[in-house]
């Protein structure tokens, strides 16, 4: 039952990533920007650098779904696509990270997500 719920979570995911694409599609940018840009918004790890906890609120921060639509919203009322491309990318990240298992993290340890603990537990 477990396993059932989990693969129609990460079909959820698959559909709000294929969303982004479409979003991403109404814009005005070579198609290579979303593959270019993708992976730009675990550069928030480098809160770890400082610690946990810093770490943990930066990730979230760019990693939270809401975080993205008000970004993606606020660049198309204020018509600024760059926003708008903000807001895209990390909606359609956070929802491949939600598909492999990269959840929302706590402040204890960067494994300790929403999701579960990421790899064996130490």
């Amino acid at each position: 039952m477990k396993n059932g719920m989990n693969n129609l979570l990460k079909l959820e995911e698959l559909g709000q990533f294929l969303l982004s694409i479409i979003l991403f599609n109404q814009l005005d940018y070579a198609w290579w920007i979303f593959p270019a840009f993708i992976l730009l918004p675990d550069l928030s790890m480098i809160g770890y650098l400082a610690n946990p906890k810093t770490g943990a609120w930066l990730y979230n921060f760019l990693h939270h779904k809401l975080v993205a639509i008000t970004i993606l919203i606020l660049g198309f009322w204020l018509n600024y696509s760059l926003l708008t491309l903000a807001g895209v990318i990390l909606f359609g990240h956070s929802a491949v990270d939600r598909i492999f298992g990269y959840g929302l993290k706590f402040n204890d340890n960067f494994k300790n997500t929403h999701l579960g603990w990421i790899g064996k537990k130490d």
